[in-house]
Order: C-alpha cells, then sequence, then structure tokens
C-alpha cells in the first residue's frame, strides 16, 4: 500500500490497523480495514451535532472565532464536510457571512467546485480523507490567492501523547489518515503555504 498524500510505497507498522509513512509522517490506516459508504454513513448518522447545542459550539469555536477574525461577510467561504450539523456555517450565517455548504452524505451538491473561496473549514474531516492529496489539491485549486484553508483533526504527537495504539482518536473506525506535525509541514511544503498550528488540533495553510 502506498501513502495516499505522498504516494510512498508504506513499510513501516504502526499496529495491526495504521502504517507510518517514512516521508510525510501520517499515520494511514491499511486499506483492507476501510468502510464502506453504507457503513460509514451509518456512523455519521449518530453523531449528535445539534447546532443549538452550546457545547458543540465552543467545541467548533476555534475555526469561527479564526474566520470572524480573519473574514467579512464579503468574503466568500465553504464549509467542506459540514455533517449534518453545519454548526460553523450556522453562526457565520447569523453574521450575515455567505457560506456555501457542501458533504458528500447529507450535502451532497457539486456545484460548490464552480467557485472560488476566500476561505474553506473542514471540522473534524481530514482525517475521513481516503485520498487526501486528491482532497487537498482539489480545494486548493478553488482557494483564492491569498486564501486560507482552516482545519480541525486531532494532530497525534509520539512525544506527548499516550501510546498511538491507545490514542482515543485512532479508534475511531472512521478515521483512516491521522496528521502528525511533519505532514502538516509536508503538504506546507509540497503546496508553498505558510501554516499555523493552534492546540495541536487547528491547522491554518495560507496562499
Amino acid at each position: 500500500m502506498n501513502c495516499t498524500l505522498c504516494k510512498n510505497r508504506l513499510k513501516t507498522k504502526a499496529d495491526e490497523f495504521y502504517f507510518i509513512c517514512d516521508v510525510c509522517g501520517a499515520y494511514i490506516k491499511d486499506q483492507h480495514f476501510y468502510l464502506n459508504n453504507f457503513q460509514e454513513k451509518g456512523i455519521y448518522e449518530k453523531h449528535e451535532n445539534d447546532v443549538n447545542d452550546l457545547g458543540y459550539q465552543k467545541f467548533t469555536s476555534p475555526i469561527t472565532n479564526a474566520i470572524l477574525e480573519k473574514f467579512t461577510p464579503n468574503h466568500l467561504g465553504l464549509d467542506y464536510g459540514c455533517g449534518t450539523g453545519p454548526v460553523i456555517s450556522k453562526l457565520l450565517k447569523e453574521k450575515e457571512y455567505r457560506v456555501e455548504l457542501y458533504d458528500p452524505y447529507f450535502y451532497p451538491n457539486e456545484n460548490y467546485i464552480n467557485y472560488h473561496y476566500d476561505y474553506i473549514f473542514s471540522c473534524e474531516v481530514f482525517e475521513h480523507f481516503y485520498n487526501p492529496k486528491e482532497e487537498l489539491e482539489k480545494l486548493l485549486s478553488i482557494l483564492r490567492p491569498k486564501g486560507e484553508l482552516l482545519i480541525m483533526t486531532l494532530i497525534f504527537d509520539s512525544e506527548t501523547d499516550t501510546n498511538f495504539k491507545d490514542w482515543y482518536y485512532r479508534k475511531d473506525p472512521t478515521h483512516v489518515f491521522i496528521y502528525t506535525k511533519k505532514t502538516v509541514q509536508f503538504i506546507a511544503a509540497t503546496y508553498n503555504l505558510k501554516f499555523e498550528i493552534q492546540n495541536n488540533r487547528l491547522i491554518t495553510f495560507a496562499k
């Protein structure tokens, strides 16, 4: 199996389910353990993502606050992989921000690809990508110059986190691609992006 980001041949095993890429540092699930679309959607439908829940709003607030600080209602945003409860978009739209929604299961309108965006955000989405290279390149192609890609996903740090096999984020069956700081640095260098990591969870890439 090759790395789904850098295409390097995977040799090093993290455990019985995951490889570690020697080039980009990502942890990639063995494709033999991928779920099918029916199984995956069934798990997502069980998520209790109530847009009016204050706890959920607080959890997603790093992205919401970053957008409110850097962009205005005149800018166009894309909520990529918004899921069943697009809470960030709801809060932005209440402030008259313009945001398009896309999710392959719950908002499957492919028309989003016909626009260019000042910012694109994905909250707890990038760890689900079976083909992160293709997804990244697609999103960067519709991101305007000086635009920003805001990603919320938990980054694994082997020096401070628990053993990978016991790490709770790894145990979600829909998580197939886990990022490390080395992975973020690889993406930035490959696509000539500036990057910032906040609290080991919010990654911002800027053109």
